[in-house]
């Protein structure tokens, strides 16, 4: 067995000390989760100084920690002026408006997770239907009195079903290339949990919807879409930039470029369908967000967000969360743990559940989903094929334990990008996103039915 500078009786004291320290000054002392993390590096950096690691060791860890993440924040910093423009040039508008012609108060909340599943299936990324979509499905619940972080739960519900499910989505075809499984073998593994846990979560959105069986308030109503009517551009044309997204999707084309182009023809719209915004201006805009200045209290409330700096609250969080995971896996802590977890598997139930285990364990300590793929992927890929084990197990408790529980914890990357674009504390929308826990409590219990029908 591999020898660690950190042994596994230390990696342990550390886990537990640091997931004790996050979570009780987070939610009991309601300290900021920025100063916890930053409590936390300064924890590890004691502990690293203590074991005689160097300041180069240090620093290579913190570079190598936070660079992993370079993609993902240019992303958030994207989407940020991506909300703007699409607001500036209608397109959010747009959506609401054709939204509210089909509205039912009744069946509001499972139809949001049925669309965002939809889109989120097609354009493979989660977080832009929660920042598309989402957004415009959030506002529309709120003026008609849905609780937001109901609507919030199924939004995030739809999105990672949606994400778990599309042949585009990074983290699936992530999963798939560390398990050595073939994409649509995976995809149509993964089916098997995905679509059951669909469908038990759209029962259950459906009787949450239940509670609000009433008639549409349509004076309110009218007055929301006449002042959308009056102030922004509403037609087909501008959903040109939500085609692009699909198309591009469609196409396999990476994230960043779909996300600019996508903006560009926002601004192309904008200009030529609303052309009183002057270059300051929307320079203004893409930097600080789009202000509505409607009169319409609801609605300016709704449409006054977007922009780079509103993603900064959380790009500094995710730097801060990679840059503790980048301490945890370059002083092998993880690696040590996961190592002494290998001696104990002795069946095939006990290596999926150590697997899925150590993906939410690290999505918990790390907060970052590609890292809760990669560490038990590359550590256990060996166990699975000693133990002649599919790969396609492996492949799937990856995809069910390890994206998809990400926007449940506050300091992920997941759930301080949802929080930060809808506004709806993680803590408030966690109970209510419950496609996000029954996919992986429904994986492992197929497995153990799989395992139990195999030898009869």
């Amino acid at each position: 067995m591999k020898k660690y500078q950190v042994n596994f009786n230390e990696a342990v004291f550390l886990l537990i000390t640091l997931l004790l320290m996050i979570g009780i000054s987070i939610i009991g002392f309601g300290i900021p989760a920025h100063v916890a993390i930053l409590i936390a590096i300064g924890y590890l950096l004691l502990f690293a100084v203590y074991k005689k690691f160097s300041w180069d060791f240090i620093h290579d860890a913190l570079v190598e920690g936070i660079s992993s993440g370079i993609i993902p924040i240019v992303i958030f910093i994207l989407i940020g002026a991506l909300i703007s423009v699409w607001i500036a040039a209608g397109t959010i508008p747009t959506i609401m408006v054709l939204g509210f012609s089909f509205l039912s108060v009744k069946y509001f909340i499972p139809t949001v997770f049925i669309v965002c599943g939809i889109v989120g299936g097609a354009v493979g990324s989660s977080f832009t239907t929660i920042s598309t979509i989402g957004i415009a499905f959030l506002g529309m619940g709120s003026l008609i009195g849905v609780d937001p972080a109901l609507t919030t739960g199924a939004i995030v519900s739809g999105a990672f079903l949606g994400n778990s499910i599309s042949p585009l989505s990074d983290t699936v075809n992530l999963a798939a290339a560390i398990s050595e499984v073939d994409l649509f073998d995976h995809l149509k593994n993964t089916y098997k949990t995905a679509i059951p846990a669909a469908i038990l979560s759209f029962g259950y959105f459906l009787v949450m919807g239940l509670q609000y069986d009433g008639a549409l308030d349509n004076t309110s109503i009218h007055e929301i879409v006449n002042t959308l009517n009056n102030h922004f551009t509403i037609s087909f044309v501008e959903m040109i930039p939500l085609a692009i997204l699909f198309v591009c999707a469609w196409k396999k084309i990476p994230a960043i470029p779909t996300l600019l182009l996508s903006i560009c023809t926002s601004l192309i719209l904008m200009f030529f369908m609303n052309g009183h915004f002057s270059f300051m201006e929307t320079a203004d805009m893409i930097q600080n967000g789009f202000v509505s200045h409607t009169g319409n209290t609801q609605v300016d409330e709704l449409l006054s967000r977007g922009g780079i700096q509103s993603m900064m609250w959380s790009v500094s969080l995710i730097i801060l969360a990679l840059a503790l995971g980048g301490l945890l896996v370059k002083m092998e802590i993880i690696d040590c743990l996961l190592q002494r977890f290998e001696t104990a598997i002795n069946s095939r139930q006990k290596l999926i559940f150590i697997t899925m285990m150590s993906s939410i364990g690290i999505n918990v300590l790390i907060g970052e989903q590609y890292l809760s793929i990669i560490l038990p992927g590359k550590s256990f890929i060996n166990k699975f094929k000693e133990k002649e084990v599919p790969l396609t197990l492996l492949s799937r408790g990856l995809n069910d334990a390890g994206s998809v529980v990400n926007p449940l914890i506050p300091w992920g990357v997941s759930g301080v990008f949802i929080s930060g674009t809808l506004g709806i504390a993680t803590t408030s929308y966690l109970p209510y996103a419950v496609f996000c826990y029954i996919l992986p409590l429904l994986s492992f219990l197929v497995t153990i039915i799989s395992k139990k029908q195999a030898k009869k």
